[in-house]
């Protein structure tokens, strides 16, 4: 059995997942070890939604990044598609964010202003146009964004895609395998721990998600991240409601193939518990209802929570850790996950190269803790 590889990626998300793919791709040996299993945790729970626009709206170093990995999906899907036969399922046509108050409508307005000077398309809209778009948004908005360059793709098939096609490419993954220490040699980082194994590689990649953190800690380095609970739940319609997906202050209704949508999400931040709580469902039924107000008739499907990784600044965390050479970490992509996994694999493939990336999204960017261990 081989247990040496050129990298090694702990975490089987969608992040994890193009990762592998991308080293693959470059000719890399590359493992995936994962506590459970290939896109179980956050990248099943998450909508799918592709809001470079949406979720991005100041000069943060997340625009440039959104706007390049949304521009990769037409291309991957087509790859995925060639090298796993699953299409994940993307759909471009746009999110439209609502608005309810005076305050919101000219939020949005600025917001179209902003994204127009970047060269993006973005529609200001009144209440009649809203109308005219989705006839079934009730009367109550008074304007929205239209954002027609955002869409969305499947979640679980996008990466369950990345996997299929990262294995066809070489990668190998193993399920239920859980890292318990790092193999470290003079400053660098040569292998993992498992309960059973020990693997050799020249780089690790630490993809955990949430969970990432946990595994920094035992180098000694503490990363400025935290879990975010979103509770999510989905139902069916007899026919589209939406051809858009829609975005408000008090949450997302994002339409799926079949007449299914998906509502959320709650933010519960410093959690684990993956648990569903019922005034959380009441809460986001209340709020769907009041912006399609034909999901009364709906039909129930299911209920989940997903653990999301945020950090201190908004922004993920990509690069190598400051003091063992060949350990890297690619966390913190909060509810961006989906959006930003393709520029991700990328991004990590290349530092793993030696290749210059972008240093504002390094590890020690913030003055970090140091760990007594």
């Amino acid at each position: 059995m081989n247990k040496q590889y050129d990298s090694i990626v702990v975490g089987a998300g969608v992040i994890g997942c193009s990762i592998a793919f991308q080293l693959s791709k470059r000719g890399h040996r590359v493992l995936v070890v994962e506590k459970n299993e290939v896109g179980q945790k956050a990248s099943s729970a998450a909508a799918g939604m592709l809001g470079a626009q949406n979720e991005i709206k100041d000069d943060s170093p997340l625009l440039a990044m959104a706007q390049k990995s949304r521009a990769m999906f037409p291309e991957l899907a087509e790859e995925l598609k060639d090298l796993s036969h699953m299409d994940i399922e993307l759909i471009q046509s746009g999110i439209l964010r609502v608005a309810h108050t005076e305050k919101e409508m000219a939020e949005l307005e600025a917001a179209a202003a902003f994204q127009q000077a970047k060269g993006e398309t973005a529609e200001f809209l009144n209440a009649a146009e809203v109308k005219e778009k989705e006839p079934e948004i009730s009367s109550t908005a008074l304007g929205g964004l239209y954002m027609p360059d955002d869409g969305q793709i499947s979640p679980p098939l996008l990466c369950q895609a990345l996997a299929r096609s990262a294995a066809v490419l070489g990668a190998e993954f193993r399920e239920h395998t859980e890292v318990t220490g790092l193999v470290k040699n003079h400053g660098s980082v040569s292998g993992i721990q498992t309960a059973m194994d020990t693997f050799h590689a020249d780089s690790v990649i630490v993809a955990g998600g949430a969970w990432s953190r946990q595994i920094i800690e035992k180098t000694g380095l503490s990363l400025d991240a935290y879990p975010v609970k979103g509770e999510c739940f989905s139902v069916r319609y007899d026919h589209p409601l939406v051809t858009s997906s829609i975005f408000s202050s008090s949450g997302y209704i994002v339409p799926k193939a079949g007449g299914r949508l998906i509502i959320g999400a709650t933010e519960n931040p410093g959690t684990f518990d993956e648990s569903v709580q019922l005034e959380s469902l009441h809460q986001m039924m209340h709020s769907a209802m009041e912006i399609l107000p034909k999901l009364k008739d709906a039909k129930w499907e299911k209920a989940w929570a997903g653990i999301r990784p945020q950090t201190g600044d908004g922004l993920p965390y990509l690069g190598e850790h400051p003091s063992i050479n060949g350990l890297f970490t690619a966390t913190g992509h909060y509810r961006n996950g989906m959006l930003l996994a393709p520029i991700t694999g990328v991004v990590m493939a290349d530092q793993i190269e030696g290749k210059q990336t972008d240093d504002r999204f390094r590890i020690d960017r913030l003055p970090y803790k140091e760990v007594r261990i």
